[in-house]
């Protein structure tokens, strides 16, 4: 393969994964479409600072100039925050976006993808894609559920969006093997709320038994990603009761505007954080914040295997 040609990873990440170092990758769509500028940026240094403090290196994915960018220098950083035409890139719209030069933001499939050919085994997001509700009729089923099933990359969230079907998500995932663990928990959270009322399918005690059950796994060479399940803290969970009323009201106006496809979550979301009074968003962060640190952990104790 020639993909090595696309890669354009900074000098400090090139040489961590050389030395066997801990990364952690992440993602771009958070900031170019799923938080106002300039807290954006805020939010960027943030996570990587955590990420660093935890003894991993960051690298936050992008494509800028015709490249997969693994790891962002501060203009780059700014250009995703600034969100100026940065389009949104799923796996079907990377080589397409490659060649005609398009600036795009990383989703998690994408972000799996550029990680799994950069070598980074660990990847902390806000939460996953899933399968939408009414996606019965709509099939409206995200690519990053696909990407797990054949990506060797470990992913740390806060679940899936309460604006998903979580139940039909958890079975998408099962179907094609992917293990759902719960760090330190046995409920499957929710985004916003520590608890979405379904369980996970194992439950881990710390972060080096997350590491052991990645080495197993693709030592013995089966493939595809493992999605580590870690509730936003207590102390930042929304009541479910009025997420949910809210999330109703931001789908029914999603629906009457006639909004769909890759456009549906960043209205959502959107919509969401002026419903909360901006409560949502804030929870955003402390559950990001969690990921990273969580994720920056694993990293660190998976280096050692």
């Amino acid at each position: 393969m020639n993909y090595q040609n696309y890669l354009s990873i900074t000098p400090e990440i090139e040489q961590a994964l050389k030395e066997g170092r801990p990364v952690v990758a992440l993602e771009s769509t958070i900031l170019s479409h799923g938080m106002p500028y300039p807290e954006n940026i805020e939010f960027a240094h943030k996570v990587e600072e955590i990420v660093r403090g935890e003894g991993a290196i960051p690298a936050t994915t992008a494509i800028i100039g015709g490249k997969l960018k693994v790891g962002l220098n501060a203009d780059e950083l700014e250009l995703m925050c600034k969100g100026e035409n940065i389009a949104k890139a799923s796996r079907r719209d990377v080589a397409v976006y490659l060649s005609n030069g398009q600036t795009a933001a990383t989703t998690v499939a994408t972000t799996m993808l550029i990680a799994d050919m950069a070598g980074i085994r660990i990847f902390a997001t806000g939460g996953i894609g899933g399968v939408h509700r009414g996606a019965q009729e709509t099939m409206d089923i995200s690519a990053d559920l696909q990407e797990f099933a054949h990506t060797n990359v470990c992913v740390v969230s806060a679940g899936c969006k309460s604006i998903l079907d979580i139940g039909l998500t958890l079975e998408y995932l099962e179907t094609f093997g992917v293990p759902v663990l719960g760090y330190q928990t046995e409920n499957f959270p929710a985004f916003y709320c520590e608890a979405s009322g379904f369980g996970v399918d194992y439950k881990v005690k710390d972060a080096a038994e997350v590491a052991q059950i990645l080495k197993t796994k693709w030592d013995l060479g089966l493939q595809g990603g493992v999605l580590v399940a870690n509730p936003i803290p207590h102390e930042y969970s929304m009541d479910h009761k009025v997420i949910d009323k809210v999330i109703d009201q931001a789908l029914a106006m999603c629906k009457e505007k006639g909004i769909h496809g890759k456009a549906t979550t960043p209205f959502l979301l959107a919509t969401i954080k002026d419903l909360t009074g901006g409560d949502s968003l804030a929870s955003n962060l402390q559950l990001a914040y969690n990921n990273a640190r969580v994720a920056s952990r694993v990293a660190v104790e998976f280096s050692k295997k």
